[in-house]
């Protein structure tokens, strides 16, 4: 045997041997840790112990361990972005009925009409191909220029809407949307009659679900050059959104402002978006009175970039019943075919699309699920060292990273694969039309649900009429 092959398996035996030696002594090391930590564990006093820490933790929970933790170091009122973690009765506490006898189902090669009018009596409505479109989200305060281009040109391939939110207006999002709706916001930036012709209609702000009508600042010192050049500031100027809108210091210039973007935006829809509280009703008469178009109804679990946990988790009317009272209250006082209702809050699935046009609404409203689509496998440029949100946010770190053709992209089928998914619902119920499914289609699991939106339990007999 040749010396040098001899010398080869000597080396490689002593490795092997080596390595069994090392496993043997990591097992044993490991293994006598384990049982010295474990051993404390189960002997220590509970005032001692560090399972009291998980105790207290799983008593008090650990998003408040944390923001108490946030609390303490900063001093003032914390900022959570994306929206509450609480449990809001909601969506998932309804299901649908099945067409298969006594209702038949719709045939397979049948086609499906989602088509919906925004403005259904405006003098200039448009027609979204399904019911969902882009929430509003705002550009630099939030969003990234490729961000909301990217959502603009995804929403357009799927032949439906997306919003400009609160932030400066972007003509590069004006010419990737099909249709854009702007957000007249309660600062002093943008909003001029130039800008508001070149929408497709005018979305009043008077309040969101995780901030109702409270305002907030965006301070110089966190713009940069780009953005503060798009708010049209010059340095030094925050960006303060005020609790009401400037123009309306009482309810009845609420019409007077309604008038004004009506003349301004020559018969183009004119909607609110607005927070369900308590007053719900009272506000939509005085809404629907000064001649409102559309309605964005936010319930409690809508989200924004930041804004304070308890404005999250301690108002609001949770959507579910949201839009079942305020589809209730525009039927009974003669608005449903006049005033277009569009649900948001927490929509993220196909079924909670078609749920919640069940409860009354004619579509939805997608922020955060639509952001997820959009980025989709680009979120793994951030990751595992930021979080995902890096990739959209503006003046993030991996913001210009972003590919906004692929965003697009993925953001459009994600769409596409919802609508195919709520004519597979429409179908099951035995319907062509998305207009045609309403509460009877619905069982409630829960009874505060099915009390609180009139629908019936799952456990409820049928008795046919």
């Amino acid at each position: 045997m040749d010396k040098k092959f001899k010398k080869a398996l000597l080396v490689g035996a002593g490795a092997a041997a080596g390595i069994t030696l090392t496993r043997k002594f990591v097992r044993s090391v490991i293994n006598r840790t384990h049982d010295h930590a474990l051993k404390i564990l189960m002997e220590d006093p509970y005032d001692e112990n560090l399972w009291e820490l998980v105790s207290a933790s799983t008593r008090i929970g650990l998003q408040n361990v944390l923001e108490t933790n946030l609390r303490s170091a900063e001093g003032k009122a914390i900022a959570r972005p994306m929206g509450s973690p609480k449990k809001f009765p909601s969506l998932d506490d309804l299901v649908f009925t099945f067409a298969q006898l006594y209702n038949m189902p719709t045939p397979l090669e049948e086609a499906i009409d989602t088509k919906v009018v925004i403005g259904k009596k405006a003098e200039k409505p448009f027609t979204v191909d399904i019911p969902i479109m882009i929430a509003p989200m705002a550009y630099g305060e939030a969003l990234s220029k490729k961000a909301k281009i990217a959502l603009a040109k995804g929403s357009a391939m799927a032949g439906t809407s997306t919003n400009t939110g609160e932030g400066p207006f972007l003509p590069e999002e004006r010419r990737a949307a099909k249709y854009l709706i702007y957000q007249y916001n309660r600062g002093d930036w943008g909003k001029t009659p130039e800008i508001i012709r070149q929408c497709d209609a005018v979305e009043i702000q008077i309040g969101q679900g995780a901030l109702g009508g409270v305002g907030h600042v965006m301070y110089a010192k966190d713009m940069d050059k780009e953005l503060r050049e798009a708010f049209n500031f010059p340095p030094g100027k925050n960006a303060v959104a005020h609790s009401r809108q400037p123009e309306v210091k009482e309810p009845k210039d609420f019409a007077l402002l309604v008038k004004k973007l009506k003349d301004i935006g020559r018969g183009i829809p004119i909607g609110v978006k607005m927070a369900a509280g308590k007053h719900l009703e009272a506000d939509l008469r005085i809404i629907c009175e000064a001649g409102i178009d559309f309605i964005s109804m936010e319930g409690a679990e809508a989200a924004t970039k930041a804004s304070a946990p308890i404005l999250q988790d301690d108002f609001g009317v949770p959507m579910v019943f949201a839009i079942a009272r305020a589809a209730n209250w525009l039927k009974e006082n003669g608005y449903q075919d006049r005033v277009t209702l569009i649900a948001s809050g927490k929509m993220r699935t196909p079924g909670d699309v078609l749920k919640a046009c069940a409860l009354g609404a004619d579509a939805v409203y997608m922020g955060a699920v639509a952001l997820f689509a959009l980025s989709h496998t680009q979120v793994l440029k951030p990751l595992p060292f930021e979080p995902p949100t890096q990739i959209v946010w503006h003046g993030a770190k991996y913001a210009n990273k972003f590919n906004v053709n692929e965003g697009a992209k993925y953001l459009y089928q994600f769409l596409l694969a919802c609508k195919d998914e709520i004519d597979k619902g429409i179908k099951a119920l035995g319907k062509t039309r998305l207009a045609e499914v309403g509460r009877e289609d619905l069982m409630a699991l829960n009874e505060l649900i099915g009390k609180g939106c009139g629908i019936s339990m799952a456990y409820d007999p049928f008795l046919p009429k």
